[in-house]
């Protein structure tokens, strides 16, 4: 699942800076992608079609698992 997250949000911005955590607890998945500010509204696109569509692609693979997906984007911490 991470990988196919991984592939969507790459391919959808055209950087790799960013990070994907995966956390899977009681049959639900929770990723939880961390990107800089300039990309973050690529991930999320015009009223958010863009991550609810990532969602979708996400939630299709979890039923065929026989779990549930959640997918939380934030911003990366500038440290």
């Amino acid at each position: 699942m991470k990988q196919l997250t991984e592939f969507l949000i790459e391919n959808i911005t055209g950087s790799k800076d960013f990070s994907v955590d995966e956390q899977e607890t009681d049959g639900r998945i929770t990723m939880q992608v961390t990107a800089n500010p300039e990309i973050i509204g690529l991930i999320i696109g015009k009223e958010g079609k863009t991550i609810k569509n990532i969602r979708k692609i996400l939630s299709i693979r979890a039923t065929q698992e026989n779990k549930a997906v959640v997918v939380d984007v934030a911003e990366k911490n500038k440290l």
